[in-house]
């Protein structure tokens, strides 16, 4: 079971100060909001339909283990519905399993097992009874133990895969070693449609890449030439030499998403908030389709491609 790496405990908001007057975000001193990061897919491969609760924290407090730990929602019910059938999530927390599996599970997560000290707990289907569906539509309930409830709805819009996907060498006074990925994807014309994609190396995890979304509003209907640009791992150094390349030799792996215009708006603008940090950012609020709180629920149609890294 793939799982994504990180919570979203608030939606992303910056701090912008002036030598006249200091300038507090809206929503800084908010009470605590239900944070939900909830997936469901259709297609090749799928994962476990599964969502994340958290609590989120003001924009002044401080973070650190215990409030991490704190965060997380335990004992809500968690529902889907596809329109003729509803299926409860089962919670599941890293310190509610043995030693083994416990590394396995982190490792999914995408953190060092060794190091691991946050309990993350997540709801999932465990047993796959609501697979996503192309064109399905799916409704998510939570109720926590204090009575709290959101809701949300996403829809899976049809898999729209790549055509093809090869590598080049790459600009510049690089070596033998690295590559650069490239693709062509053919768009159907008359649609709205939005991508999104995450590329992992090997045995590793899937990782979105930077500015891993897109739409189709300049190449409606025609064939469009890009470059993938490969994940780095968390918390990873900028290397200028190497950054966006594939190693020769590896296996490359794409997960190419398709989505719907809320879960891309999503998407979109937090990516946009992270990349755009400093002290003379602009101001920015994500934007989110939790009806009673923060954070996404999406679909995704989900193809993959797997290559061997050459040129």
């Amino acid at each position: 079971m793939r799982i994504l790496k990180f919570v979203f405990f608030a939606v992303l908001i910056f701090f912008f100060s002036s030598c006249e007057k200091e300038f507090v975000p809206e929503g800084s001193n908010d009470a605590p909001q239900i944070v939900v990061e909830g997936f469901i897919e259709a297609g090749q491969n799928p994962t476990n339909t599964y969502v994340i609760l958290t609590k989120s924290q003001s924009f002044f407090s401080e973070i650190g283990l215990s409030s991490l730990n704190n965060s997380f929602i335990q004992g809500a019910v968690v529902t889907v519905y596809n329109g003729t059938k509803t299926v409860q999530l089962r919670q599941l927390c890293l310190d509610s399993l043995p030693p083994i599996l416990r590394m396995q599970a982190a490792a999914a997560l995408g953190f060092n097992p060794d190091s691991v000290m946050i309990n993350f707990c997540i709801y999932v289907d465990f047993l796959n009874e609501m697979p996503g569906v192309a064109g399905g539509k799916y409704d998510l309930k939570v109720v926590t133990p204090t009575g709290e409830t959101v809701t949300a709805t996403t829809t899976i819009p049809r898999i729209i895969p790549l055509d093809s996907l090869y590598f080049i060498t790459p600009p510049g006074d690089n070596n033998d070693t690295l590559a650069q990925a490239k693709f062509i994807l053919k768009d159907p014309a008359g649609e709205k449609n939005f991508y999104r994609y995450f590329t992992k190396i090997n045995q590793g995890v899937y990782q979105a890449g930077r500015g891993s979304v897109a739409n189709d509003g300049f190449i409606d209907g025609k064939e469009l030439r890009g470059t993938l640009t490969k994940s780095e791992p968390r918390g990873a150094k900028f290397n200028p030499v190497t950054f966006g390349l594939f190693k020769i030799g590896d296996t490359a792996s794409v997960k190419w998403c398709t989505l719907d215009e809320a879960h891309f708006n999503f998407w979109n603008t937090l990516e946009f908030s992270a990349n755009n940090q400093g002290p003379f950012s602009s101001y920015t609020r994500v934007k989110h389709n939790i009806v009673g709180g923060l954070g996404i629920w999406g679909g995704y149609a989900v193809t993959y491609v797997d290559k061997l890294v050459k040129k």
